[in-house]
């Protein structure tokens, strides 16, 4: 029997997926992030306080779950450490935390190559954080990256410091950009990596051990399908791959261990950054979900672009992923609308179609076909099951699974941890 869950987002990113993690990583014996970096964030709301993971795997508010930080993620250590110190300063011990000897670590000049390239794309910018992820990824494709093996080994990690910074700073000579100096970055990520080594282990090794002990393990997407490097709107996407394949490549879990995949949506849709978006709402309808959802980044604190949840870009999602279960969060919000709108179907040059793609040519000549629906649910915060929600956000629900073709498991009625309904 399979023994590894997965929360994957199902959109564009920030759909709520530390809520269902939150929940499932208290069954589980080990959480995993699998890829990306701290350009993601789960925020998770305990007790009024809220929790914003950028690296950690929010699992680790259970003390009796491991918490991994696998190969396939790239690893800020000053943000790292942040993280760690603020879960110690509320009460949290991290001794359940262990990071890959396999991912890669992100340096100063991968921040001041992300800045550059970004400036220097002028009116084509993809929307980056600039916290140095894509410049990362290159250098681990490039084979010239660091891993964290090297980054705790003090006589390796200094020859890959001088090497890089020397032909990194030849690259910034060209554009007139500062010179970068490798002995005070060496000096200062030393003293980072002496914080961390202890957390340090064969990852890989760690978790088919506990997959051979029957333990339950549960694997945290960051990011979303629609910004996969390869599946998502490219080139505004992420420079990793959040989505069924990256889990098991940032992981080194296999395929046969897999058992539910979680797709995780909001009852509406939001974007952060550059990209198509279909069923954006560039007025009142969307300002208003925009502030009924709180709907800033995480990360970035940026107003999210917001509109009507489209059902033809997440069945795609479905499809790519292989999802199992749909959790939906933001009932309460999208609830609070006398009229709702839920996107079927597109219209691509006078056909009416359920396919998707993100070849940029077809979504610019395609219309989002809308069905209407009754809100004001009211006040959900007192559903317990979905028996006990009002008839308009069960027609609702219904629908999306009708279209989608995959059962509503999570259902997100709220901020807190208890406003969850699990189907």
């Amino acid at each position: 029997m399979s023994n590894v869950d997965v929360v994957l987002g199902a959109f564009y990113g920030d759909e709520g997926k530390g809520k269902i993690i939150d929940y499932l990583s208290t069954n589980a014996d080990v959480s995993i992030r699998c890829t990306g970096g701290n350009n993601a964030g789960h925020t998770i709301e305990v007790d009024g306080v809220k929790y914003a993971f950028h690296l950690i795997p929010s699992g680790i508010l259970n003390e009796n779950t491991l918490a991994v930080i696998g190969n396939g993620v790239v690893i800020d250590p000053r943000v790292l450490i942040e993280e760690i110190d603020n879960l110690k300063a509320h009460g949290f011990s991290v001794s359940n935390l262990r990071i890959s000897d396999k991912a890669h670590i992100i340096m100063p000049y991968h921040i001041a190559m992300d800045k550059l390239l970004e400036e220097n794309r002028g009116n084509d910018k993809i929307g980056t954080t600039a916290r140095g992820i894509g410049p990362t990824y290159c250098d681990k494709y490039e084979r010239s990256g660091i891993r964290v093996q090297d980054f705790v080994n003090p006589e390796r990690f200094k020859n890959c410091v001088i090497r890089n910074v020397e032909n990194k700073n030849k690259i910034f000579a060209l554009y007139g950009k500062e010179q970068l100096d490798a002995e005070k970055i060496f000096e200062e990520y030393s003293k980072y990596a002496t914080i961390l080594k202890p957390y340090v282990v064969d990852t890989v090794v760690l978790l088919h051990n506990c997959i051979k002990d029957n333990k339950k393990l549960l694997c945290e997407g960051a990011q979303a399908t629609l910004l996969d490097i390869d599946f998502g709107s490219y080139p505004f996407v992420t420079s990793s791959n959040p989505s069924m394949g990256g889990i098991c490549a940032g992981s080194g879990i296999s395929p046969k261990n897999i058992g539910e995949i979680y797709g995780v949506i909001k009852a509406y849709s939001s974007r952060v950054g550059t990209g198509p978006f279909l069923t954006e709402q560039l007025n009142e309808t969307g300002d208003k979900i925009r502030e009924l959802g709180h709907e800033y980044g995480t990360t970035t604190k940026r107003p999210r672009r917001c509109g009507w949840l489209d059902l033809v870009a997440i069945k795609y999602s479905v499809m790519v992923n292989g999802i199992t279960a749909i959790a939906i969060n933001h009932m309460d919000t999208i609830g609070k609308f006398d009229k709702i709108k839920l996107c079927v179907a597109y219209n691509h040059k006078g056909k009416v179609t359920t396919d998707f793609s993100t070849n940029p040519d077809y979504l610019n000549n395609c219309e989002a076909v809308y069905e209407e629906f009754d809100g004001n649910f009211g006040d959900l915060s007192n559903c317990k099951t979905k028996e006990d929600l009002p008839i308009n956000a069960k027609n609702y629900l219904k629908r999306i699974e009708e279209v989608l073709e995959v059962p509503v498991k999570f259902i997100g009625t709220g901020a807190g941890r208890e406003n969850l309904i699990l189907c």
